[in-house]
This record gives structure tokens, C-alpha cells and sequence, in this order.
């Protein structure tokens, strides 16, 4: 593989690209498009070099958080392979990363692609296996000889997770206009960084975020590629799905205030203690869920004053809850919220709930859904629980999901996988659909 730039040793040790950030609107288009390869090679060579970027070497999970040093290194990955294949580069006016084979303004565009980076120590197939697997389609349609009557494009949405802001997909929203400006500048990093210095730091104008709805027009079809986060593919001899809808989910904050004092000197009953509160509440989050055929999980957690020998004064949880459905969902948080107040009330802890974010029930385009079900060979069609920027991008263009087959299920993990074989069929698959929906 041809790379751009030179490269240098990171800090744990692999070698990284050296990168200066792109400035918003950066376009930079290339005429000379090399020898096609063949998919394997491809997909293998981009995933070699994509690898090591953001790992952390202790835990072997991936770092790759918005604006910072790992997410410009993907950003810089992105760039070379689309300067490899002389495609027309740019960044949107919210940092999103678009290659562009075709004229970028002609409309009716069919878009791939996913994001890059991930959840503390999360997996390497979470985003990247659609990005990577793109441009190794785009590959493959070369090898093959199609001629695109549409434009083809291939999209790294930025911050995608939410690991650093605590609003996932920011870039897909900012873009439909799901966030707000005036939102996007509140959002604050565990250090007090906001969005729009953040962005600034890495060589972006914080000042051009917003809706894009003028890009968004030029879409024809988004259809993005993902490791499923599940095991319905598991248990079949279809290494590939497409997905059919995406249960609602979002995102509560919930404040328990107690008072902070001495724990070797406080009697038990003196105590106004917002860890006991917190501790019940958990639990009650995984008997409601599982009593409704829902999710809740308490993945995060802030404690002041934080010391081994204190009782807490504040507790802070955040909850992340999905159901099949709206009305379940709202259930089942709203019996979170009565038992974690009827406890606080017990221990003499106020209890206090944000709701953060949320996103409702997101149907596929049924008809775009068929037509990808059908060019595949009548492969399975499945929900789906995790959010992605398919989901987003749903309210304003047509959009589709294909899911890659997850042999464990297990996802946001270092122990996320699919296999070699899989990954490929993946490729072979989105090919198949982009030829289907640009080339005829």
C-alpha cells in the first residue's frame, strides 16, 4: 500500500503517520487511480495499518476518542486511502471525512461508510470494519470493471460513540440538525473541554458547525456496514444480514445527593449515604429491564469527594436503557426513577434524573431494505439495539444497515471479533449493493 507522508514511532511503540489536521472544507481532489487489487489484499492491507492506531497496549482495547491525537491519526488513515485511490477528499463543515468517486454535487449519491473511533478500550471491528470495508468494496467494483452512473462516496462520521462528550454520533447529528449549535457548545469533556475548543484545538472552525441539509440532498442512499453487536447471525450459515429497524435508546443522568462525613466515626443510622441509593437502584434497573424484555445498564459513574475513608456526598450515574419499543422504553425508566426516589427516600438522598439524550424507533426504509435483502440472496433481516449513524441519517435520506456476523455477540469489548471469512463476505456483500443501487 502506497502511504502518504512519513512515519514515526508512537507513544506505545507502533508506528503512526505523521498528520496535520485538515481545516473544515478541505477539498482535494486526485485524477491518477492505481491497478485495482484484489479484496482480500486490500481489506488486509488497510486493516494492518489501521490496527495499532489508539490501541492501548495493557489492556489491548482501543482509545480513540473525538479531536485527539488517535482520531487525528485515523484521520490522517482516511485520507491516504483516499488519496491512494484518487478520489475527491473533503471535511464537512461538522468534521465529518467524505472520499468522493464522482461529482460530489451531481445528486442522487450512494454513500458508505461508518466511523472510526471508539469507546474507552473498546473493540477494533466497532466502525473501522465499515469504513475499511468501503473502500475495499470500492476496490472491488474497480477489479470488476463497473462504471457508476452515480456518485459513489465513502463517509467517516466524527465522534460517532460519544465516549468524550457523552452524546453519541455528534458529526450525523450536527449534519441532520438532531443537535443544535447552541447544544453542540455545551457538550463538555470529563475536563471542562467543550465541543467547539476541542475541535478548534485539532485544527478545525468550531465556528462552521451546523445543519447540512444541502449535502444531505445530494444523498441518495446511505447504506453502512457493521459488526453485529448481538448474535442473531450466529446460529446461521449467513455471514451477512441487513438490518430492519433499530429499537429507540437514550441516554439518563441520575443525581443522587447525600452528605459527605467520616466512615469511621459516622453511626449507620447518621448516615445519609448516596452510594446505598445508587447501589439499589442498579439492581433495580436490571429486574425492571429483564421483567420487560428491555436493557438498562449503569455503565458510568462520578463519586465526590471520591475517598476511601468518606461517605459520598454525590453519586452520579448514567444509564443507558433500549426497548423493542417507545412505550416500553418510557416504562421502564419511569419504574427505574420510582425505585431509586423511594429508596433515596429511605436513606435521606435526594434523587435527581436527566434525561441526556434519546432516539426514537428508527424503521429502515422498507423498500431500500428489500432491494439490498434481495441483491444478497434473501439473507436474514434483523433488529438491531445499538444506535448508529444509519439511524440518524434515517430521518433525512434513505438508509440501510448490513450487519457482519459477531461469532460471540460480544461488542465495545477487546474481545470483540468476527472471523477472516466473514469480514470478506462483508466486503463482497456491500459491493454487491453498491454495484446494485449506483452502477444500474
Amino acid at each position: 500500500m502506497t502511504v502518504v507522508g512519513n512515519r514515526s514511532a508512537g507513544r506505545n511503540g507502533w508506528a503512526q503517520p505523521d498528520h496535520r489536521p485538515a481545516p473544515a472544507h478541505e477539498t482535494e481532489a486526485q485524477t491518477a487511480v492505481g491497478a485495482p487489487r484484489t479484496t482480500g489484499a486490500s481489506f488486509h492491507d488497510m486493516w494492518r495499518d489501521l490496527a495499532p492506531i489508539g490501541r492501548n497496549t495493557t489492556t489491548n482495547g482501543y482509545r480513540r476518542y473525538a479531536w485527539t491525537e488517535a482520531d487525528a491519526d485515523c484521520r490522517t488513515w482516511f485520507k491516504e486511502q483516499a488519496q491512494n485511490r484518487g478520489l475527491t477528499y473533503e471535511v464537512d463543515r461538522n468534521g465529518n471525512q467524505w472520499a468522493w468517486l464522482g461529482d460530489p454535487t451531481a445528486g442522487d449519491a450512494v454513500v458508505t461508510g461508518s466511523h472510526l473511533d471508539s469507546v474507552p478500550d473498546g473493540g477494533a471491528f466497532d466502525g473501522p470494519l465499515g469504513v475499511v470495508s468501503s473502500f475495499a468494496a470500492l476496490d472491488e467494483l474497480r477489479a470488476r470493471g463497473a462504471r457508476p452512473t452515480k456518485p459513489l462516496a465513502i463517509v467517516n462520521f466524527g465522534d460517532e460513540e460519544g465516549a468524550r462528550f457523552g452524546l453519541a454520533c455528534v458529526g450525523s447529528r450536527l449534519t441532520s440538525g438532531q443537535l443544535g449549535v447552541a447544544q453542540a457548545h455545551e457538550l463538555r469533556d470529563a475536563d471542562g473541554l467543550s465541543l467547539p475548543r476541542a475541535m478548534e484545538r485539532a485544527g478545525y472552525d468550531p465556528d462552521a458547525i451546523g445543519p447540512d441539509p444541502e449535502r444531505l440532498a445530494r444523498i441518495g442512499a446511505f447504506v453502512e456496514l457493521h459488526i453485529e453487536q448481538g448474535r442473531a447471525l450466529a446460529d446461521t450459515a449467513d455471514p451477512v444480514g441487513v438490518a430492519s429497524a433499530i429499537w429507540p435508546h437514550g441516554r439518563w443522568r441520575f443525581d443522587f445527593h447525600g452528605e459527605a462525613n467520616h466512615a469511621g466515626t459516622t453511626r449507620i443510622e447518621d448516615r445519609r449515604d448516596p452510594m446505598l441509593t445508587y447501589a439499589n437502584t442498579v439492581l433495580a434497573a436490571r429486574k425492571k429491564a429483564k421483567l420487560a424484555g428491555a436493557l438498562a445498564t449503569f455503565g458510568k459513574v462520578g463519586v465526590e469527594p471520591n475517598g476511601v475513608n468518606a461517605i459520598a456526598s454525590l453519586v452520579r450515574g448514567w444509564l443507558d436503557s433500549r426497548a423493542a419499543d417507545e412505550e416500553t422504553l418510557a416504562a421502564v425508566v419511569g419504574e427505574i426513577e420510582r425505585a431509586a426516589v423511594e429508596r433515596g427516600q429511605r436513606d435521606g438522598v435526594d434523587v435527581r434524573v436527566t434525561r441526556e439524550s434519546f432516539t426514537p424507533v428508527v424503521e429502515f426504509a422498507h423498500d431500500l431494505r428489500d432491494q439490498l435483502s434481495g441483491l444478497l440472496g434473501g439473507v436474514p433481516v434483523l433488529p438491531t439495539g445499538a444506535g448508529h449513524d444509519a439511524g440518524i441519517l434515517s430521518a433525512s435520506v434513505p438508509t440501510a444497515m448490513l450487519f457482519v456476523r459477531n461469532p460471540t455477540g460480544v461488542s465495545h469489548s477487546p474481545a470483540e471479533t468476527a472471523g477472516e471469512d466473514d469480514c470478506l463476505a462483508g466486503v463482497a456483500a456491500l459491493a454487491e449493493v453498491l454495484e446494485g443501487l449506483a452502477c444500474h
